[in-house]
């Protein structure tokens, strides 16, 4: 089964109801019936619970927590996996990208997943990937 990697820019613009709700909501669908898979990075769910928290509440970070877990993506951990923080590490080292953003690449890479996202900084490491779905602003 064929593997994507959710940046937090597509759940965003999923649960903000943005231009690419519709493409993200897709995606579900067909990772619901066993199309693909879907994973998100620990660290980039982090980034969407902080970023909910910031320009609306805890409680609104929280309801947004509970509504991934009900969703068909594979949270991945960081945990001890050197290799996900290494590459990580190697991308904020040699690039200028936010943090959270090189773990969503890194993850694509490792993983050898198509990366969803609208966020151009993925520009910078698009040739190392093995794909990108650009969604729609």
């Amino acid at each position: 089964m064929a593997a994507k990697v959710l940046d937090s820019w597509a759940l965003i613009a999923f649960f903000e109801d943005e231009p690419a709700a519709a493409e993200v909501e897709k995606l579900l669908v067909k990772a619901e019936a066993g199309s693909h898979k879907l994973l998100l990075s620990v660290v980039n769910w982090g980034e969407i619970y902080y970023n909910t928290m910031r320009e609306a509440s805890q409680e609104l970070a929280e309801e947004k927590a509970r509504d991934i877990a009900a969703l068909p993506i594979e949270i991945v951990p960081v945990g001890t996996d050197l290799a996900l923080v290494r590459q990580a590490a190697i991308y904020k080292a040699t690039r200028k990208m936010a943090y959270a953003d090189c773990f969503a690449a890194a993850l694509a890479k490792l993983r050898n997943a198509e990366l969803v996202t609208g966020d151009e900084e993925f520009k910078l490491v698009e040739k190392e990937l093995p794909g990108i779905m650009w969604l729609r602003r």
